[in-house]
């Protein structure tokens, strides 16, 4: 799929990518009654198509109506989402995403100090 597969996804995108990933496998319809957004069946069949073309979805024929699978897992796309975030708007550096995030005060030395604890847990425990 080239350049469409590394595309992001747009926030409408990526609620519709969560309730599949939550969901699993659904249809137009179950993905349309999950959204907290009311949306038309339309709508959301677009976006579903959408998806299916830059390769996050896949979709087999299920009697008269499609049913949509994830072909990327959440986690793949968080990575994407950040690596992303942090090639644009920091030059490429974590240290520099890090340093923001210090200077805005949306993270201090305590929950630093936190989160580096449990990397060190979860690192022991793999």
């Amino acid at each position: 799929m080239g350049k469409n597969e590394k595309d992001g996804l747009t926030k409408l995108e990526l609620e519709i990518m969560q309730v599949i990933w939550k969901r699993g496998a659904s249809s137009v319809v179950a993905v349309q009654e999950e959204l907290e957004k009311p949306l038309a069946y339309t709508t959301v069949q677009t976006m579903l198509n959408i998806l299916h073309r830059k390769g996050k979805l896949k979709r087999k024929l299920r009697g008269r109506a499609y049913e949509y699978a994830a072909m990327v897992t959440e986690a793949r796309a968080l990575n994407h989402a950040v690596r992303d975030l942090v090639d644009r708007m920091f030059g490429g550096s974590s240290e520099e995403l890090v340093m923001s995030l210090i200077k805005n005060r949306q993270i201090d030395a305590k929950q630093i100090a936190r989160l580096t604890k449990r990397l060190e847990e979860e690192g022991s425990g793999e």
